[in-house]
């Protein structure tokens, strides 16, 4: 099936928090990217975003990252952000950047070097995708993956109709 991940112990808040999920807004973060820019999701509100979790070693995330980066070649011009979220705290700068440059992935790479952001979202199996719509609210969570090039357009273009 698809890969998984132990993010260390469970602390009471998080016992007591839930994930976050459809029809709420999504948590805010502020990551670093691979060039070391910050990227807060909060300014990307007024866009579409498709927010995607990943490790280089996740074969699923191997797979659908190519047509990951079609739709955003696709969608960037009409308001489609893609966020992909390295768990760098299970990974390493050099596998992500390598990965980045074998695939010519143009869109944000951000790396979660703690684990915070994916303890934040309840991360548990790779890849997991949030598509979150122009407001800030997440419409759909899928986890697992590959996901197909068409699921992907599908869905661009369903949270694109908010942006235009």
């Amino acid at each position: 099936m698809v890969g998984t991940a132990q993010f260390g112990p469970k602390t009471e808040a998080a016992e007591r928090s839930t994930a976050p999920q459809e029809g709420f807004s999504a948590p805010g973060f502020t990551l670093n990217t691979l060039d070391q820019d910050s990227l807060t999701l909060e300014d990307l509100r007024g866009q579409a975003v498709i927010l995607n979790f990943w490790a280089s070693w996740c074969p699923p995330c191997q797979e659908e990252m190519p047509a990951m980066q079609s739709v955003y070649e696709t969608f960037a011009d009409q308001g489609l952000q893609i966020v992909a979220v390295n768990l760098a705290f299970q990974d390493s700068t050099e596998a992500a950047q390598n990965f980045v440059d074998t695939l010519g992935l143009t869109f944000p790479v951000v790396m979660d070097e703690d684990g915070e952001v994916a303890r934040q979202y309840r991360i548990s199996a790779l890849p997991t995708t949030f598509f979150i719509d122009a407001d800030g609210v997440i419409q759909e969570v899928v986890m697992g993956g590959p996901l197909s090039d068409a699921l992907l357009y599908t869905r661009a273009e369903s949270l694109l109709e908010g942006v235009r």
